[in-house]
């Protein structure tokens, strides 16, 4: 294949791949629609003419399976639509690096890492599924993957290029890599800390989808393991690799470049939540609203530096590179 064709199959894929994000997200919003009502349609199955020839008991249980099954047969669809989805977002990373002369890891520029950062996020998220029993956030993730693609898509997309020389280093491989898979779990344990304040707020016996998210204490717990998890990754990222690649290219461990300063913020940030939590006791509540600062320092620098500074060396993931980041090369 040529490379316009490796580029035009990306494309395709990713168009595919938002395509499969909706359907799954449409299921499984079909999926909750239908967590609201379960008793009323029980009722009205169970008030019905049971054949002549089943017992009242057994009709009382197939009405009461009925409700459920649907429940559980739209998640397992949506569950797949999303597994499918995934695969057609694996095909265009491949496409994206295999369109480039020569062959690249396909994060390049914002396009790219946004690309790329969602296929990470959505692998978690199935990874993690029936460990800790994630069917409740389903349609916040596919929901949140669906969004920022198209956000890559409409505003991000740039045309394959090589990668600049500061790129094109293996350390590249590592420290995005590693800062990538950070992100993605990051972004999972920020999602069930939004989940603990609104259920919380929501009272200790919610109705319809909100009773199907785990107890607040479950998701306290998985917030903070997640983010256990997800911690040394990026600590590895930040302050190893990151000045290692630095050096390299530039010449120097560490240039107050802004990028590198909002990781380090939030590398404190989240230092200060997982430090609340095992000496100072913090759960619950303010250990939520920690995590959710440490969210948005995170994607701030992860999308917003590079719209909001013009003096990053980090830039290549804009159209305008600095003069600097020029001289440096």
């Amino acid at each position: 294949m040529t490379n316009a064709a490796w580029e035009t199959l990306s494309n395709q894929a990713v168009a595919a791949a938002g395509l499969g994000y909706f359907v799954a997200l449409l299921v499984h919003l079909a999926e909750w629609a239908a967590l609201r009502q379960p008793a009323r349609e029980e009722a009205a199955l169970v008030g019905a003419d049971a054949p002549r020839s089943v017992t009242s008991g057994e009709a009382d249980d197939a009405a009461r399976r009925t409700p459920a099954e649907r429940i559980a047969f739209l998640g397992r669809l949506g569950f797949l639509v999303t597994c499918i989805a995934a695969g057609a977002h694996l095909v265009a990373l491949v496409g994206r690096g295999m369109a480039a002369d020569p062959d690249r890891v396909p994060w390049g520029n914002m396009y790219e890492f946004t690309v790329s950062g969602t296929f990470v996020l959505t692998l978690m998220y199935l990874g993690l599924y029936r460990r800790f029993k994630l069917a409740w956030m389903a349609p916040i993730v596919v929901g949140f993957v669906l969004t920022t693609l198209m956000v890559a898509v409409i505003w991000l997309h740039e045309p394959v290029q090589p990668l600049r020389e500061a790129l094109n280093s293996y350390w590249l491989v590592i420290h995005v890599v590693s800062a990538v898979i950070a992100t993605g779990a990051f972004t999972l344990g920020g999602i069930a800390s939004i989940m603990y304040l609104v259920k919380m707020r929501a009272g200790e016996d919610p109705q319809g989808w909100l009773g199907r998210v785990p107890t607040l204490d479950a998701l306290d717990k998985l917030a903070y393991r997640v983010h256990a998890f997800a911690f040394p990754v990026w600590t590895f990222a930040v302050l190893i690799t990151g000045p290692i690649w630095a050096h390299e290219a530039w010449s120097r461990y560490w240039n107050w470049d802004p990028k590198e300063v909002w990781a380090f913020i939030t590398w404190v940030v989240y230092a200060g939540y997982l430090h609340a939590r095992a000496t100072a006791g913090w759960k619950g509540r303010n250990a939520a609203i920690l995590a959710l600062v440490g969210l948005a320092t995170l994607w701030f620098n992860f999308i917003g530096i590079n719209y909001f500074s013009t003096t990053s060396q980090h830039s290549y993931a804009s159209e305008q590179v600095p003069a600097r980041y020029e001289q440096a090369l």
